[in-house]
């Protein structure tokens, strides 16, 4: 039989598929599609220390292969989370993720300290491109990126994931910095900066001018990226971008990755993460291999 578990920062799931913050927001909606219990871990939308109403509109954009998305961390706080929305996640066999994401290191820092740990990991978005002020500042300096892994990690109970940033000019010496500062496990890859002009008005599609690039045309980039990060840093590793079939993930598991998220996916069929878990267990009952596990890393190179 197939062992589907795989370990993630000492945390084991019982799959190697978990969804990607913000698209699947804290899992209400979904879990009319399907049992949340199928998955090995949900991540749930981004949560700021105080209710945050994120940007103006337009904030979502089509384009050839993904979206643009500037919606801005739009959530109701940690106190609202923890209140409404963390008792509803837990009624189901799956691990939780909180994605957190303070305006400073300070607010990092309180968020990952009253959770507590009452979630399984914690995901430290240091990456996020659509806000002016936080995310995009942290994960592009190596030096901030360390400082603020290290000053988080002091304040968790639990194992901490440090999300990246691919709009950087190396990706691994970031990755360097967040395992010198204690990061368990590290996330990649967050949006790729982009742009839309709608050439009838000469004015940007978003109303904050630029916005994170997500889905299928990322997914070459990220799995560069983990490829990198993974046979070089040290630490295990979720794997993300433009995720929409079994063998998507078979690709970034193949790269290194330790677990496989569904981001946007998950806007254009609800059941995306569960079509991409039953995906990748054929793709592995197919070829006779026993376990997720397995094939970490196992890609060919030259």
């Amino acid at each position: 039989m197939l062992d589907f578990s795989v370990n993630l920062a000492g945390v084991t799931l019982k799959n190697p598929i978990v969804t990607a913050s913000g698209t699947f927001a804290n899992g209400r909606e979904i879990s009319e599609y399907y049992d949340l219990s199928e998955l090995g871990a949900v991540c749930v939308k981004a949560i700021t220390l105080e209710p945050k109403q994120g940007n103006r509109p337009p904030r979502i954009a089509e384009t050839a292969s993904g979206i643009l998305n500037s919606v801005g961390l739009q959530n109701g706080g940690l106190e609202f989370f923890m209140r409404n929305e963390l008792p509803n996640l837990r009624r189901y066999d799956t691990k939780i993720i909180a994605n957190i994401s303070g305006s400073t290191i300070e607010e990092n820092c309180e968020i990952a300290k009253r959770l507590g740990d009452s979630v399984d990991l914690v995901e430290l978005n240091i990456s996020c491109p659509n806000v002016k002020h936080g995310g995009a500042a942290f994960g592009s300096d190596a030096a901030v990126a360390r400082e603020i892994t290290l000053r988080v990690k002091e304040q968790c109970k639990v194992p901490l994931i440090v999300k990246l940033s691919p709009n950087v000019t190396d990706i691994t010496a970031i990755a360097h910095a967040a395992r010198e500062g204690g990061a368990d496990a590290l996330s990649l890859i967050n949006t790729l900066l982009g742009m839309k002009i709608d050439v009838h008005t000469r004015r940007p599609v978003l109303a904050n001018n630029t916005g994170g690039l997500s889905g299928p045309a990322i997914k070459p980039v990220a799995v560069r990226m983990v490829w990198q990060v993974a046979r070089t840093v040290g630490l295990p590793v979720i794997g993300m971008g433009g995720v929409r079939s079994g063998e998507d993930a078979a690709e970034f598991l193949l790269a290194g990755a330790s677990a496989v998220a569904v981001g946007t996916a998950n806007l254009v069929t609800p059941t995306a993460a569960l079509d991409v878990k039953r995906g990748l267990a054929r793709y592995l009952e197919e070829r006779g291999i026993r376990s997720a596990a397995e094939i970490i890393g196992a890609v060919k190179a030259y």
